[in-house]
């Protein structure tokens, strides 16, 4: 990264009033006049993955599509298999992932409500399988960038974020961007 931006003027633009997880302002970084944000390079270069929490469709949609072309290509850390996304029914390697950043991809089987949460589900096990959870408040916000929940039953998708085990091993997906379509 010094390599990049040594010697630049660093502008940060702030992506949302919130703080990450850790209490951090998310922002992107441009050096001097470049055109490409920081966290792109280095997600062209595989030396980065795109968190869970981006801001915007559109910046997270730049963002994922330079990881998506580093994994394609192997490039950085998507040349090492620790890194590369976990499948929904590796029913022993998710638990292992607990506590970790990952992608995790797989075919929902069903969603379901329960109460204010909605329920991806990719088995027939809740106490086992994977499962993502979205908050029910958050259902506008993802059918605003084209991921209505209730749509997903039978599709491919990708989603990012911490995995947690509780009944079954869980990602929570508190926004859109932490959910790709891959079919």
């Amino acid at each position: 990264m010094q390599a990049i931006a040594a010697g630049q003027t660093l502008r940060l633009e702030r992506l949302g009033a919130e703080r990450d997880r850790c209490g951090r302002v998310v922002a992107l970084g441009t050096a001097g006049d470049a055109q490409k944000s920081l966290q792109q390079i280095l997600l062209e270069q595989g030396r980065a993955r795109v968190s869970a929490q981006v801001g915007d469709k559109a910046c997270a949609d730049i963002l994922l599509r330079a990881e998506s072309a580093a994994r394609a290509a192997r490039r950085g850390l998507w040349a090492d298999p620790n890194f590369a996304p976990l499948s929904a029914e590796n029913l022993h390697g998710l638990p292992a992932a607990r506590g970790r950043f990952a992608l995790v991809e797989g075919k929902v089987l069903s969603v379901r409500e329960s109460g204010a949460t909605i329920y991806v589900n990719f088995g027939t096990h809740w106490t086992r399988d994977f499962t993502v959870t979205i908050v029910w408040r958050m259902q506008r916000a993802f059918a605003a960038a084209g991921l209505e929940p209730k749509t997903l039953a039978g599709r491919r998708i990708r989603v990012r974020g911490w995995i947690e085990q509780r009944a079954g091993p869980i990602i929570a997906a508190d926004a859109p961007e932490r959910i790709e379509l891959l079919d």
